[in-house]
């Protein structure tokens, strides 16, 4: 176990069984950034626009990985999905989560 791993827990597994459960990876860095690489299959919403998009991500009835660009992001959209009854994950950054999946 490397000290990245203790510090913040391996979440792979984690990743591994969202996957399993059919979960869906949203990207919440800007359109701009998503456009220079992103996850295939990914949805691009940017953090500033989840609020206004809880309805729409609640009615798709699956868990959720964020992912950004170094992880600093995704983890405030993981927070405020799950705030909201949806199980979310933080994948961290998305370059990282991609060579997980």
């Amino acid at each position: 176990m490397g000290l990245l791993d203790f510090l913040f827990g391996n979440k792979t597994d984690d990743i591994k069984s969202f996957q399993q459960a059919g979960a869906i990876i949203i990207d919440v860095r800007t359109p701009g950034e998503y456009k220079q690489g992103a996850i295939k299959g990914s949805k691009n919403i940017p953090l500033q626009n989840i609020k206004s998009n809880i309805k729409d991500i609640q009615q798709l009835n699956k868990p959720v990985i964020t992912c950004c660009a170094s992880g600093m992001r995704s983890a405030n959209a993981a927070s405020i999905l799950n705030a909201n009854g949806i199980q979310a994950l933080n994948g961290g950054g998305w370059t990282n989560l991609k060579n997980k999946l």
